[in-house]
């Protein structure tokens, strides 16, 4: 949940029989048709409330991200379990990953399987936030993905990080955040022609140490794009997920009047991502009145549907990628109408 940015981008020739003849650039249209989609932040319970909000995000419509955060539980006889929760701090009440998310999007992966329409997917992104990383918590987490993995959008591990292998469409694709232990569990312990079950994030761009919090707001909209984002994709690591406040200055709880300078900075941020080869995140989009908080909270809100809805529509206009949101039906709408105008060329072409 926090800013990032990724690493120096060299084509080249890979001959290993299991391999592509050749390494590819990166394929913004294999999700969504590089268009937008609705991002479900924090799509879990918290402490037993709002465990409906799996099913809201997937009656809101497809594809649709879905975001779940992790954490490990060890029981008293010592067994470990991955579990949906908002804090590292478990108590054994919060439901694992494979009850929570897997049994509940059963339904929609099945059908999705059976229409075989093979351009329309991936239907669901399944993103993780882990709450920690220790290393117990991502080696379960990949074991749950392989007894997954005929659902999921896998890629072949090439000799080399900067060659990027072509991601075989499923029906769900699952990304992660940026640490690099999780790197190393998820990609530097495979070997060569391993497949890629999950692909992480752009590092977060380093600040100076100690720099007060007012010039670190500052700094944060007045970096330039190419120094926000300075790396390009690799293997493993295909996305930018960057908080609001590289946008406004102060993030959602100070943003003022959504200015044209405000559009431009959002624009460029995204064109410069999608330049580079990343799909884009921010994160997380609110507006609403104390009064209709559902446990959302005042983070990320900038305090009226009024002032959210100019942010999604400029963020669907600038092509965002993943705009994350806690009013998952309030930005459906928006996505939708979005989606009659720009896809109709899109979805012309042949499931293949």
């Amino acid at each position: 949940m926090r800013p990032k940015a990724h690493s120096v981008f060299t084509l080249l020739l890979f001959g290993l029989s299991v391999l592509p003849a050749h390494a590819q650039s990166p394929d913004l249209d294999f999700l969504n048709h590089n268009q937008p989609l609705l991002d479900a932040h924090n799509c879990y319970p918290y402490e037993g409330h709002w465990n409906d909000r799996i099913q809201r995000a997937l009656a809101s419509g497809y594809p649709v991200s879905i975001e779940q955060d992790l954490a490990w539980y060890v029981d008293p006889a010592g067994k470990g379990r991955v579990v949906v929760s908002h804090t590292p701090h478990t108590t054994g009440n919060e439901p694992t990953l494979e009850d929570y998310f897997f049994k509940q999007v059963r339904p929609v992966v099945e059908k999705a399987i059976g229409e075989n329409k093979r351009s329309q997917w991936p239907v669901i992104v399944l993103h993780f936030d882990f709450k920690d990383n220790q290393t117990p918590l991502l080696q379960a987490v990949w074991q749950i993905l392989g007894e997954h993995q005929d659902w999921l959008s896998t890629a072949v591990k090439t000799n080399d990080t900067a060659t990027l292998s072509p991601i075989d469409k499923k029906p769900i694709l699952v990304v992660t955040e940026e640490s690099d232990e999780q790197q190393k569990v998820f990609y530097d312990d495979l070997p060569v022609g391993a497949r890629l079950r999950l692909f992480g994030s752009a590092h977060e761009h380093a600040t100076p140490k100690d720099m007060p919090i007012e010039q670190l707001m500052h700094l944060a909209v007045t970096v330039k794009p190419e120094e926000l984002l300075s790396e390009p994709p690799t293997n493993y690591r295909r996305w930018w997920n960057s908080s609001w406040y590289t946008v406004e200055e102060g993030g959602e709880p100070r943003a003022g009047d959504w200015t044209p300078a405000d559009n431009m900075r959002l624009h460029a941020l995204v064109d410069h991502a999608h330049k580079m080869g990343y799909w884009v995140r921010f994160y997380a989009l609110d507006g609403f009145a104390p009064a209709d908080d559902q446990g959302w909270g005042s983070a990320y809100n900038f305090g009226s549907r009024e002032a959210v809805v100019l942010r999604w529509k400029a963020a669907i206009a600038a092509g965002v990628n993943f705009i994350a949101t806690n009013q998952y039906e309030a930005l459906a709408p928006y996505l939708k109408q979005e989606a009659k105008e720009l896809r109709p060329a899109a979805s012309a072409k042949s499931d293949k």
